[in-house]
């Protein structure tokens, strides 16, 4: 299947459980200390880097946007799916959010201070992470920094129902967290910290630090 299609099944499929999905997510981060710490230490960087414009990208509902926003961070978002995106406008009127894919930002070269992608790269097939991590790394600001929340594990699985019973078909890519270092350092990125936990975002998940080199990237192959 072509780009098109497991794009368009995605959005889709988030079209549909939309309403759902965000009664299930609402409360995850009261009882995930470790990603609020990490959200915050992200904040932090972005302060300490002169601050600016913060993209969520893959924002759903708008949750985490809301959360860095409370933590003096200008974090808009984007999301493939114009469900989540009218959800996220609604419950958070005072932020920005907009409908776009990771696979082709139309943000401008070097326009953000800091980049996030909260378990939104799970449904993106091999062979296009470096294509969306080379939008991030055009996206970003020299020396801005990235944050990645992934599920770990190996091979993808489709889903075909989930968030109150709805139908889906969204493929769910778990990965190793050595994997993805690599491909972030091809992309041109440093990676600076990395973390595996459990809790209610992810069974098993894993969270990635990174900040854009300002050496050209590796060609990707």
């Amino acid at each position: 299947m072509g780009s098109a299609g497991w794009l368009a099944d995605t959005r889709d499929s988030y079209d549909t459980v939309a309403t759902d999905y965000v009664e299930l997510v609402r409360g995850l981060l009261a009882d995930a200390p470790h990603e609020r710490a990490a959200l915050a230490t992200f904040a932090e960087l972005v302060r300490a880097a002169g601050g600016g414009p913060v993209a969520d990208v893959g924002c759903g509902p708008g949750r985490i946007t809301a959360h860095l926003h409370e933590h003096d961070v200008d974090a808009f978002g984007i999301d493939l799916s114009p469900a989540m995106i009218e959800i996220a406008r609604r419950e958070h009127p005072h932020l920005r959010f907009e409908v776009g894919s990771m696979t082709d930002l139309t943000l401008a070269d070097a326009s953000v201070a800091g980049v996030i992608a909260w378990y939104s790269l799970i449904h993106i097939p091999d062979d296009e992470v470096g294509a969306v991590l080379a939008h991030f790394r055009r996206v970003l600001r020299p020396g801005g920094p990235l944050l990645l929340g992934f599920h770990v594990g190996d091979g993808s699985r489709l889903k075909t129902e989930g968030y109150g019973g709805h139908p889906m078909r969204v493929h769910v890519h778990r990965r190793r967290p050595a994997r993805v270092a690599a491909w972030l350092r091809t992309a041109g990125f440093t990676v600076e910290a990395e973390t595996v936990l459990c809790s209610p975002e992810s069974k098993l998940g894993a969270i990635l630090f990174a900040r854009r080199d300002s050496a050209p990237a590796t060609l990707w192959s």
